[in-house]
């Protein structure tokens, strides 16, 4: 059964509890729960983390806590019975240990320890104070440690200031604003002093501390090094005064046995001392450490026959110091002991021993000596400050280790009343002695007695130093063989006070022999008395004494036998007739000096003083005694303050007319005397005197009449001394009076009652008389009245004991008002005339209604004079926030009513006008001051106050000007952030004064100023401030955390929406006033709604249908609001404002309210279109604050950007963001980008004189100059982005306007600017870039891309795996899609990231520039890539039934074109996909485009050849050739053959016919480019290669047999063969499969692993097709599904032919190449794309040690150029272009040489594949079938085996830009080569004479001509071929097909402006024929293309080609 709880409300969760049962409420360790309901061991409760939240607990998990209870029942409050600091520890320890874990993370490692340190001091603390075993002292002592370590964290981690009174959190409520920010200020001073000095003693809160800081040293001795005293030591230690060349302390003693250590075994560790009472004059002084070293033994150290072993005297031994001064600043730093050596120095000359010491300090080295190095005092010291009860309370440590005080001589600079001391310090100076006959001087020791009246010697009177203990006699040390020593040694003198008096001192003099008996020999004595006969002690001097001679005999027993006696000369003087026969008789020759100096608080050496005291003795001379009272010393008087007392009163008393006047002097400088800092302490004494041993009861008569008389004479006074000084006594002199009244009174019951009031009535007459005297001319009367002013405010306690309230009020208003107006005093009197109010405000009596009521009007009046002339305003705040907090306290009382309404009326303009003063010039802390005041008085304010207020002004005008005036005090409240940012209480209580007043205010406003008095001025200024105040950073509420949040929310609520309400009513009240503030307000108001508060943008959003609607009314449209919205909205997302939610709610409220309107459809659109703006700049926001790529950021901006621009025409915004855009592809590098951006820029402006005003970085300019500068910088950064055809057009558009203005000298530089880069163009190197499609799938995806696909540009050297990975890491989240097919609408809707990238091949627009014949290959490398708008992409497919004995029939290529928005180059790196066609391509227009491309390969390498273009090496013809005769032989063109001439498919497709017959013609032209390719071979081959050439000759005649059965026109033998030994004959060889062998020697990224979809090799012309797929990542692991055998069924392509119509213009075809098993060949097979990996097991993998039917292929190898990694495009600069393409020969010779070549056109090509060479030995390992294998994501595995580059001594063909679909086959070691795309130029006549018989100059045309590259040589050997080959990524391009080439003519300057649309095609020559027609039947025409360069070349070309057509 539950039952409530009565007791155990309240616990602590001391064990975590998961909350495991039913109803389990989660808690963890140190949690709090309130309990509710209790049953058998269980509670039911909340959670205070989590009040909402109930459930239940066990109990033996709480520890129960005391609480109080309030409200009972169901909505009860619980707080806990605890010190308020326990909680604030509690709540605040807990908030700090997430911060703190944060601080680790942030690396503020530093932080992160000190913050571990202080939390568990506070820790500790807690649990002290939780303890309950401390003092109350020792608690307000945890107390302030606690609070100096919350603040201090709290200010390290930028958390709140929390303000306090006396250790304990304040409620602002409690207390007035004023006093709430005094307290702040406090806090942050002490946080700043805990932060520079932790834990020094600061004063308390409203302690005035006006006491000095006593300082003291603890000095401790470690430890005496010394080797060579072998004796007891004496160390004495003193402080020592430099500059005065005196001892300032007492001596510190310690006493050393022989071996170091202490003589008392107690001492151990214990030889401390602590010098005490330094004062910070002190401090300054020139002072040292010194050490004297006394040794006690023998006379002479090292002599040991100089005295007996047993006699031991006291002998000087060394000296050490330390100047205080050097180490100060190390004391001051530490705050514990620091270690510092004294060295020890011995005297040179013992006679000067007394000034060692100087001598050491002075460094006179002559005079000392060092014994050792190892002689040194080791002594630590500590510097403490305070008094001594606050040291032994802090350092009770130091106490514990038997600590000597040492004090100063003198007193200290405080005298404390209770400090009692009674010392007589003595010196003993020096001696003058006679020798007595003797030949050496006297070695002499001073005995010394302290002896009483009747002969007894005093015990223990007599101290050496502190630390030791007090004796009966001293002995000094012995100087040696010295007559006249001089000691110098001070001796403590502790006598006590009731024996001074007959006391005296004697000293004996002793000569110590040095004979063996070491006698101690009596030679004579002096005395002193302590006191003389007046009664004065001996004064502070030298006294030179008699020396009287004695021996040993002597007896001193009687010692008034020589007391008679004159002790010195001036005792001598006193007595002259001394008989002579007396037994002491005087050495008249010998003298003894000592000095002596008494501090002592109760004897004295003054005489007037005594004579003063024992005025009755001598009464005739009371008037000097009095006078001369002035002039003893102050120790003095405060010593015997009671007593001097006494006696002035008795002597006034005595006779009041004849020493009055005397005794009110001296009465006021003993007053005055106390109000010295020194003897401040001794007001108590007085104050207690008064009130307990006083007893003048006639004396009030006197001193009032004396005062009076004082304050009358002060008008006519030149000196005024006196009179001010008997002003500063007023407050003792009024307490003698009063007290005195109160004694008479008492006595007499009351009499005299009306004359004592009237004469204090008289007395106030005065006051004010000397207060209302113009002291303008007189600084003297100045004085009085300053003096007068401040003693005032003293005088109002005394008077209440005597006067009503109302009475003393009266009283001090009359004189208040005396005082004249600020006009006519100079500013030092206004200073005190304030201070006086000030302390009177501060005075008891203003706490007293009834006072206020009759002071407050005058304070009031003089405050509101000074703040309206700006003086004294730091002061004046003080007395305000006095009065505020006063009125405060007494809340309560119903007169609090009339006096807020006095200072309304009296301050509140004023007040306003000073802040805006003091706004203005920035003055924080008066500033602060001030608007604590007002916020004071506006707190105080209630409807009462504020009706009077608004209903006192007498005019609108004066409403206005005071509602402008607040409003505006309270915007510059806000903006100027009097408070500092973590004074969070401030500035909450802050907000809601502003807010509870403005909700009073706004209702004048309305009332007043809206209907025909509409002021735009006030509204728009209340509007302001609103918006300001909702958009306070104090009151965003989301960023604090929920705790902090809570209790701001139950205290004020949300103010945020209580400001909204009130702005939208008042927006509401305006009417069809509301068109004034469109589109003013529109910003303020947007600003309002991105606050991130729901029910505020619930309540402001609508205001904007409501200013649309307005302006509709109006104009008709609600253009500005849309213009002005959009504007303010694109600032205020970038600041960080604004969220989805905002978007959606915006859209959904605005859209309501729209739809009811008539304009509907304008405002649907415009609200979408801002929603639509929103999207965009968030996601923009988004990206620019997160640490995203470039690519992101520049894809959003330019996102936004052309929204601007197209959807909302913001020309402005839209330049911005071409700005931005530009900045960001600049600091990513994209200078070509950047170029582009600018341009659109540019492309706005006109080149027009229109003056343009500033803009952003740009000044004031005119048109034509801004268009100039852009111009310039665009071309710069197309010249740094390598893009120089692009900056050519805009050198030639600068260089038009140049010359029209005749500017020759510009047009010079930029004429030279376009030359340069011409001259660039031709000779520097440039890569081609590779393109990627990626598409963007999914709702989580930014706006700007979601399900959207996009064509990137890549980086330089970047492929499509570097690419892949660089996208995945942009996007973290997203997956890679393994397929090509485009998603379906699951994955376009789902709240997820998919990738999906796959290369794509460029398709250029400038075909023109591409097929003219004598552009060189460098610039239409350029134009294959850059302005390329349209991209493709292929993909295999089987239509209908596949043959398994040839699959080329049913092999279809699906072709995707992607046409893009715009053209790459452009504004961004990627552009979006426009459109999309899919084609489709038939087998046989593939086979006649991959036989087309290979013979244009094959004619552009041999013309190569010819024309020497390549040096020495023929390694990639001998490949070529063997590639295409081989691939023949073993089946190459076979496949084709079986395909497509097969009658029944001749019969099935009877509209083949035209493309059937061009396969032929194309293989019987491939036949005659071999022949010509073989000629060119006999030629250059090198003759260990003639066995691989002979080969060639004898499969070449092989390959022509088996084609003469198809071709019977081929039985003629080609010329170029005919010089070869091999018999040829016309066979036609079949083509063969390819063996297992070979299968397993395919590149692992072959088609065969595409998509399952099987490729089979056919010939040389095997098909090239690349798949879709192959542009993805493949990464499975498999087996191998069928037989090598079986792979080659699925390995047969189709090629279609793009001659035909209705065929692609471009095609990307894969070759696969089969090798026969009778043949040692690798299979040269065209892989699908590198991007189609897969990570195959070693197991799967081909061998690198191959069978020897492969050696042929390995020797080949050898041949190979070694790996080079450099780019292709610096590879093959020069290339040979045909058709546009550059023939791949490289790629190509390593394919032909390795095996599985890929598809040139397909840009998804690996490293490899691309322009260098691979080999790869990976099995295949795929299951074959017809579905694709599913794909893991994201996992990368490359090639092990890297690419061999070609040589660049090998045809220097641009390699990397084909687009290629030739293969071939390998055979012998040497496999075809692929390329794709290549046509037939037009061709040239017909020639008759072979290649054989062609003239050698036609041949060797340009041998002589410098070769463009030089050779580079390169080896290789075998098994670096195999094992260390890494693919490098190259581009491959392909040039549009289905071209009809033009004859080649003059070509234009200039390419057409690459930016600009396409030009139209240039016009052909009608004359041209095209040759191809003439000459045989073709199916279309072929492209053509020429090879770069000369008219040789052309016409070495020609001769080929005419040989050609001989055969």
């Amino acid at each position: 059964m539950w039952t409530p709880t009565e007791e155990e409300k309240y616990g602590v969760v001391i064990c975590s509890f998961r909350g495991s049962v039913p109803q389990g409420l989660v808690l963890e360790i140190g949690e709090t729960v309130q309990i509710l309901e209790k049953c058998e061991g269980w509670y039911r409760g909340v959670s205070t983390k989590k009040p909402n939240v109930k459930g239940i607990f066990p109990a033996n998990y709480i520890h129960l806590k005391k609480a109080i209870v309030s409200n009972r029942g169901q909505y009860e409050t619980v707080v806990p019975l605890e010190d308020s600091i326990v909680t604030e520890v509690t709540a605040t320890l807990q908030e700090w240990a997430s911060l703190w874990k944060q601080l680790y993370v942030k690396h503020k490692v530093d932080l992160f320890y000190k913050l571990r340190h202080v939390m568990n001091e506070l820790i500790d603390l807690r649990r002290q104070l939780l303890s309950g075993h401390l003092t109350q002292d020792q608690v307000r002592e945890v107390k302030r440690h606690i609070t100096v370590r919350l603040d201090w964290g709290n200010e390290h981690l930028g958390l709140d200031l929390v303000p306090r009174k006396d250790f304990e959190v304040v409620d602002s409520d409690q207390i007035s604003v004023s006093d709430l920010y005094k307290m702040h200020l406090s806090s942050r001073q002490s946080v700043q002093q805990s932060t520079s000095q932790v834990d020094t003693m600061r004063p308390r809160h409203g302690e005035t501390c006006r006491m000095p800081v006593p300082h003291h040293f603890f000095l401790s001795l470690k430890s005496f090094t010394y080797n060579t005293i072998g004796e007891d030591t004496d160390v004495f230690f003193s402080l020592y005064d430099m500059r005065e060349g005196k001892q300032i302390s007492e001596r510190f003693l310690v006493r050393l046995n022989k071996n170091g250590g202490p003589r008392n075994p107690e001492k151990i560790e214990r030889m401390c001392a602590l010098f005490t009472d330094l004062s910070s004059k002190d401090m300054k002084r020139d002072l040292y450490i010194v050490a004297h070293v006394i040794r006690i033994g023998r006379m002479l150290l090292n002599d040991s026959k100089k005295g007996p072993p047993h006699l031991h005297y006291r002998r000087p031994y060394g000296c050490a110091v330390l100047s205080i001064l050097d180490v100060l600043q190390s004391l001051t730093e530490v705050k514990e002991e620091k270690d510092f050596v004294l060295k020890v120095y011995t005297c040179n000359n013992e006679s000067e021993w007394s000034q060692i010491h100087e001598n050491i300090i002075r460094k006179s080295s002559a005079k000392y000596s060092a014994p050792s190095a190892s002689h040194g005092l080791i002594i630590s010291l500590q510097l403490l400050r305070g008094d001594m009860e606050q040291i032994r309370r802090e350092n009770p440590m130091v106490f514990n280790r038997g600590l000597a005080i040492t004090r100063k001589l003198g007193f200290p600079d405080v005298i404390m009343p209770g400090d009692i001391r009674n010392d007589l310090y003595l010196t003993l100076e020096k001696g003058d002695f006679e020798r007595g006959g003797k030949s050496v001087q006297k070695n002499i020791e001073v005995t010394m007695y302290v002896l009483y009246a009747d002969g007894e010697i005093l015990k223990d009177c007599i101290s050496l130093g502190s630390g030791e203990t007090n004796r009966s006699s001293y002995h000094s040390f012995v100087l040696y063989h010295s007559n006249s020593p001089r000691w110098g040694e001070i001796i403590k003198l502790p006598i006590p006070i009731d024996r001074f008096r007959g006391s005296h001192l004697r000293f004996e003099f002793r000569h110590c022999s040095t004979k063996d008996k070491g006698e101690k020999k009596l030679f004579g004595f002096a005395f002193s008395p302590l006191m003389r006969d007046d009664g004065t002690t001996l004064s502070d001097d030298i006294h030179e004494l008699y020396v009287y001679k004695c021996d040993e005999n002597s007896t001193f027993n009687n010692h008034a036998l020589y007391l008679g006696l004159p002790c010195c000369k001036e005792d001598y003087n006193g007595c002259p007739n001394i008989p002579s026969s007396l037994i002491f008789q005087r050495s008249t020759k010998e003298s003894f000096f000592i000095s002596t100096q008494l501090s002592s608080t109760k004897l004295t050496q003054n005489v007037d003083l005594l004579a003063l005291l024992k005025w009755k003795a001598f009464p005739d001379r009371i008037m000097d005694v009095l006078g001369r009272l002035r002039h003893v010393s102050g120790e003095e008087i405060v010593k015997f303050l009671q007593d001097i007392l006494d006696t002035l009163f008795v002597i006034l008393d005595d006779n009041t007319e004849k020493y009055g006047l005397l005794v009110f002097q001296s009465l006021v400088f003993i007053i005055n005397l106390l109000r010295d800092i020194k003897y401040f302490h001794f007001r108590p004494v007085m104050d207690t005197y008064i009130q307990k041993h006083f007893a003048g009861a006639l004396a009030y008569k006197e001193l009032i009449r004396c005062l009076k008389w004082y304050m009358d004479c002060s008008a006519e006074l030149i000196r005024q001394d006196h009179i001010q000084e008997a002003m500063r006594a007023l407050e003792y002199l009024f307490k003698f009076i009063v007290q005195s009244r109160i004694l008479y009174s008492r006595a007499t019951c009351g009499m005299e009652e009306e004359q004592f009031r009237s004469s204090i009535q008289e007395l106030f007459q005065s006051i004010r008389f000397v207060l209302s005297l113009d002291s303008r001319n007189s600084e003297t009367l100045l004085f009085t009245q300053a003096a007068l002013l401040n003693s005032f405010p003293t005088i109002f306690d005394e008077l209440l004991q005597m006067f009503t309230v109302q009475e003393v009020a009266e009283f001090v208003r009359g004189t208040l008002g005396s005082m004249p107006s600020t006009v006519h005093i100079g500013q030092s009197m206004d200073v005190v005339k304030l201070q006086s109010i000030a302390r009177t405000v501060d005075s008891r009596l203003f706490s007293f209604s009834e006072s206020r009521r009759i002071l407050l009007p005058v304070v009031l009046h003089h405050i509101h004079l000074h703040l309206r002339q700006q003086k004294e305003l730091l002061i004046c705040s003080g007395i305000l926030g006095s009065i505020f907090s006063i009125v405060k306290t007494s809340s309560l009382e119903a007169d609090v009513m009339e006096e807020v309404e006095m200072m309304v009326e009296s301050l509140l303009d004023v007040l306003l006008q000073t802040l805006l003063t003091i706004m203005s010039k920035s003055h924080a802390q008066e500033a602060g001051e001030y608007v604590s005041c007002l916020l004071s008085l506006l707190r105080q304010m209630c409807d009462t106050h504020f009706q009077h207020l608004l209903d006192n002004f007498q005019s609108k005008d004066e409403l206005k000007e005071f509602l402008l005036k607040i409003f505006c005090v309270f915007r510059n409240l806000m903006k100027m952030s009097v408070f500092p940012r973590d004074w969070m209480v401030m500035r909450l209580l802050t907000s809601n004064i502003i807010v509870t007043t403005v909700q009073y205010l706004s209702s004048a406003l309305h009332k007043n100023f809206t209907e025909t008095d509409f002021d735009f001025k006030v509204w728009n200024s209340y509007f302001s401030l609103a918006v300001l105040f909702i958009n306070q950073p104090s009151l965003q509420l989301e960023i604090i955390t929920s705790a902090k949040r809570k209790k701001i929310l139950d205290k004020y609520g949300d103010m945020r929406v209580m400001m909204a309400y009130e702005l939208f009513s008042m927006w509401q009240n305006l009417g069809e006033h509301k068109i004034h503030f469109i589109p003013g307000m529109i910003g303020p108001f947007l600003g309002v709604t991105l606050v991130p508060q729901p029910e505020v943008r619930n309540i402001m959003i609508p205001i904007f249908h409501d200013m649309m609607d307005w302006e509709q009314r109006k104009n008709g449209n609600f253009k500005q609001v849309e213009a002005e919205l959009i504007d303010k909205l694109d600032s205020m997302v970038s600041e960080g404002k604004g969220d989805e939610s905002y978007r959606e709610l915006f859209s959904l409220l605005l859209l309501e309210k729209v739809e009811q309107e008539t304009w509907r459809e304008t405002g649907i659109s415009f609200v979408t279109s801002v929603t639509r703006l929103m999207e965009r700049l968030l996601d923009y926001r988004d990206c620019m604050k997160g640490e995203e790529t470039e690519n992101k950021k520049i894809g959003c901006t330019v996102n936004l950007m052309n929204f601007y621009k197209s959807e909302i025409n913001k020309e402005e915004m839209y330049i911005r963001y071409i700005h931005k855009l530009c900045d960001m592809h600049l600091q990513a590098e994209n200078y070509t980008e950047a170029a582009f951006t600018l341009l659109l820029y540019c492309e706005l402006l006109q080149w027009e004189d229109r003056p343009l005003r500033e803009f952003l970085h740009y000044p004031s300019q005119t048109e034509w100059q801004r268009k100039e500068g852009l111009c310039r910088k665009i071309i710069h950064y197309f010249n740094k982005g390598k893009s120089w055809e692009f900056g050519i057009p805009l050198c030639r558009e600068l260089a038009c306007q140049y010359e029209s203005l005749y500017d020759y000298q510009s047009l010079s530089w930029i004429r030279k600017m376009e030359a340069s880069y011409y001259d660039n163009i031709m000779e520097q190197q440039r890569l081609e870039p590779e393109f990627f499609r990626v598409g963007f799938y999914g709702r989580k995806f930014p706006f700007f891309l979601r399900n959207k696909e996009y064509v990137c540009r890549g980086h330089d050297y970047e492929r499509l795996e570097a690419f892949q990975q660089r996208m995945l890491s942009e996007f973290p989240q997203a997956v890679a899609m393994q397929h090509p097919n485009h998603p379906d609408d699951a994955i376009l809707q789902c709240d997820a990231q998919y990738l999906q990238i796959y290369a794509v091949t460029p398709i250029p627009d400038y075909v023109d520039v591409l097929q003219m014949d004598r552009v060189p290959d460098r610039v239409k490398s350029f134009y294959r890539v850059n302005n390329v708008r349209k991209f493709r992409y292929d993909r295999p497919f089987h239509k209908g039934p596949k043959d398994k004995e040839n699959e080329f029939k049913s092999l279809w290529i699906e072709r995707t074109t992607l046409t893009l928005t715009h053209s790459l180059p452009g504004i961004s790196r990627w552009f979006e996909v426009e459109r999309r066609e899919l084609v489709e391509v038939s087998p046989l227009e593939n086979a006649i485009q991959v036989v087309e491309n290979k013979n244009q390969e094959l004619r552009s390498l041999i013309s190569q050849y010819q024309h020497k273009q390549v040096h020495g090496n023929i390694n990639l013809l001998s490949m070529c050739l063997n590639g295409v005769i081989d691939a023949a032989v073993n089946g190459g063109v076979a496949r084709y053959q079986e395909a497509f001439f097969d009658k029944d498919y001749i019969n099935k497709h009877p509209g083949d016919a035209e493309k059937i017959t061009q396969l032929k013609e194309l293989m019987q032209e491939q036949v005659h480019v071999l022949g010509v390719g073989l000629a060119v071979h006999e030629k250059f081959v090198h003759p260990e290669m003639r066995p691989l050439h002979k080969k060639l000759i004898d499969q070449f005649q092989m390959m022509r047999a088996s084609l003469y059965h198809e071709f019977p026109g081929l039985d003629k033998l080609s010329p170029a063969c005919s010089g070869t030994s091999t018999p040829r004959g016309n066979v036609l060889a079949s083509h063969s499969p390819m063996s297992p062998e070979s299968i397993k020697m395919t590149h692992r990224h072959s088609p065969m692993n595409l998509m399952g979809t099987g490729r089979h090799s056919s010939s040389s012309l095997s098909s090239h097709a690349s798949s879709e797929a192959g542009n993805m990542v493949m990464l499975g692991d498999g087996s191998m599904g069928d037989a090598p055998e079986d792979l080659y069924h699925h390995m047969q392509l189709a090629y279609p032919n793009p001659r035909y119509q209705g065929s692609i213009t471009n095609v990307s075809v894969l070759s696969s190449s089969q090798a026969s098993p009778s043949s040692s060949s690798l299979s040269s097979t065209h892989s699908a794309p590198s991007q189609m990996i897969t990570s195959a097991p070693s197991s799967a993998r081909g061998s690198p040690s191959l069978p020897d039917k492969y050696r042929h292929a390995r020797e080949m190898m050898l041949l190979l150029p070694t790996y080079r990694d450099r780019p292709s495009s610096a590879m093959y600069p020069a290339a040979i272009l045909e058709n546009g393409q550059p023939p791949n020969f490289q790629r190509a010779l390593f394919q032909q040489v390795v095996g599985a070549c890929k598809p040139c056109s397909d840009p998804n090509l690996s490293v490899a594949e691309k322009g260098h060479y691979s080999l790869h030995f990976d099995a295949f390992h795929h299951p074959l079938g017809d579905t694709p294998p599913a794909l893991p994501a994201r996992t990368l595995r490359k090639s092990p085996l890297h690419p061999i580059p070609a040589s660049p001594t090998s045809p220097q063909s641009g390699l990397d830009g084909s687009n290629s679909t030739l293969s071939g086959s390998a055979s012998s070691g040497v496999s075809s080569l692929s390329e794709s795309n290549f046509g037939h130029s037009s061709e040239a006549p017909p020639r008759t004479d072979t290649m054989d018989s062609m003239p050698s100059q036609a041949w060797n045309a340009d041998e002589d001509l410098e070769p463009p590259y030089l050779p580079v040589h390169y080896s290789l050997s075998e098994s670096a071929v195999l094992d260390s080959i890494k693919a490098q990524p190259c581009r491959s391009h392909s040039a549009p097909g289905c071209v009809i080439p033009q004859d080649p003519m003059d070509p234009p300057a200039l390419p057409p402006k690459p930016y600009h649309p396409r030009l139209p095609a240039l016009e052909h020559d009608e004359g041209v024929l095209l040759r191809e027609e003439t000459e045989r039947p073709r199916g279309l025409h072929r492209k053509a293309s020429l090879p770069p360069g000369s008219t040789k070349e052309e016409q070495a070309r020609m001769a080929w080609e005419h040989g050609r057509g001989e055969q």
